[in-house]
């Protein structure tokens, strides 16, 4: 047998597998707890260093928006120069002599879970920098990467079967949300509803464990702390009345929102078009941040507004439109990052502007409730990820309870609009010579 054979052979199974899953399990929660904690103050220091605020603490009380609102405007464009060139040059040169990649959801269903180690830790660390310097893309992809990776080569040196493995590969992502997030409940829902497609024990403890310990390994370095600090907010029938009729309208923007990234994921180079591509992306993002510093990042700022109800309709507007358009066209350029802080913020805007409309007519509920209702239906559609959506939304705002009924009503209804779309715009699009997705758009990372 060659020494290539042996090296990619797969390991003898365990004597006790129970044992040798308990110590995978354990190891995987706090290796994604730690890569979590990591990766979320490197974000923080280059944040700092980068806008020039708060530059002597990685956490502090002064928010990123706080940081580039002070900062002068062509501070922004110069540091989004920066980060076209940064993403620009460190994707294509990923491409061009890195191992190809292999996603969580590949990994999941593959044979051999395991992923190329250097590869997805260079891809990881791409994404938070160039979030970090002001992409609109989000940085959740890259702790689950890292809790993937981890949990990947852990099943290989335990000898796990397969199906474990797989399972705890799964783990390793939900494991690395609830890290970065603080979300332990929402990180193992995450696992069995999106990646696993199961509840069963076999998948339920380890995600509930990985997740669990993750976020707990997480507190010691980035403190017990939820990710919006919302005002106290009220239901009101108002509010129920409007999540119902307004509920499809988010599934249609979702579908939509889902459909535009998809397709500009597949057509995004790996070439040496992409540092061109890219730096002129960024560039034209930096001149829009010199107006609109809100635009800056993954959207966490535009969603913490809006859920303070501090925007008005016409700014909430504006920024939902131009979200969309350089979510879009980072995509385009190449650039790569998660969808879930950017669709929960375009949610969160697209309720102020409804929400306002409403209040004209029925008034009564806060701009702040409509925004927590409608970012969590349009992350759950946009995502396709109902439970998973609800369960983040509550972890991440610690609103009451009571927003549970207009939440449902909303993320039920943009549910159903969402699928109607998904059934009929291909006979729409067949009929009018557009398509929506492109040839090989594909699932997200």
């Amino acid at each position: 047998m060659s020494v290539k054979s042996l090296v990619s052979a797969p390991r003898r199974r365990t004597r006790n597998p129970l044992a040798a899953m308990a110590v995978v399990t354990l190891l995987t929660g706090i290796g994604a707890g730690l890569g979590g904690m990591l990766l979320a103050l490197l974000l923080h220091g280059i944040q700092h260093l980068a806008y020039g605020y708060s530059v002597t603490q990685l956490i502090s009380g002064e928010s990123f928006l706080q940081g580039v609102i002070a900062a002068e405007p062509e501070r922004r464009l110069l540091v989004l120069t920066l980060c076209g060139l940064v993403a620009g040059l460190g994707w294509w040169a990923l491409y061009r002599f890195g191992r190809p990649l292999v996603s969580i959801r590949q990994a999941v269903k593959s044979d051999d879970p395991r992923m190329p180690m250097l590869s997805t830790l260079v891809h990881a660390l791409l994404q938070i920098v160039t979030v970090a310097l002001g992409s609109p893309l989000g940085r959740e992809v890259a702790p689950r990467e890292i809790g993937s990776v981890l949990a990947g080569w852990l099943s290989h040196r335990a000898g796990l079967s397969v199906e474990q493995s797989r399972i705890m590969v799964a783990c390793g992502a939900g494991a690395g949300l609830a890290a970065v997030y603080n979300v332990p409940l929402g990180g193992a829902v995450f696992v069995l509803e999106v990646l696993l497609g199961t509840f069963g024990w076999k998948a339920l403890v380890p995600a509930v464990v990985t997740s669990a310990v993750a976020a707990l390994v997480a507190q010691f370095g980035l403190g017990n702390e939820h990710q919006y600090l919302v005002p106290s907010l009220t239901v009101t029938t108002a509010l129920q009345v409007w999540s119902v009729v307004c509920g499809p309208i988010f599934g249609v923007a979702a579908w939509g929102f889902a459909e535009v990234t998809k397709r500009a994921r597949a057509q995004a180079p790996k070439d040496r078009r992409l540092p061109v591509l890219s730096l002129l992306n960024f560039a034209i993002i930096g001149v829009l941040a010199m107006h609109f510093p809100q635009l800056l990042g993954n959207g966490k700022g535009p969603a913490g507004l809006a859920f303070d109800g501090n925007l008005t309709i016409a700014l909430a507007a504006m920024l939902l439109v131009l979200k969309v358009v350089i979510t879009v066209s980072s995509l385009r350029a190449g650039a790569e990052g998660g969808l879930l802080t950017p669709g929960l913020a375009n949610g969160a805007l697209l309720a102020i502007v409804l929400g306002g409309a409403w209040s004209l007519f029925w008034p009564g509920a806060s701009l702040g409730a409509f925004a927590v209702v409608g970012a969590t239906a349009f992350l759950a559609a946009s995502m396709q990820m109902p439970i998973t959506a609800v369960v983040l939304m509550f972890e991440f705002t610690r609103v009451g309870h009571d927003f549970l009924i207009p939440v449902l009503f909303a993320v039920g209804g943009a549910a159903l609009s969402f699928q109607a779309c998904v059934k009929w715009a291909p006979a729409l699009q067949f009929g009018s010579g557009f398509n929506w997705g492109g040839a090989g758009a594909g699932k997200a990372r």
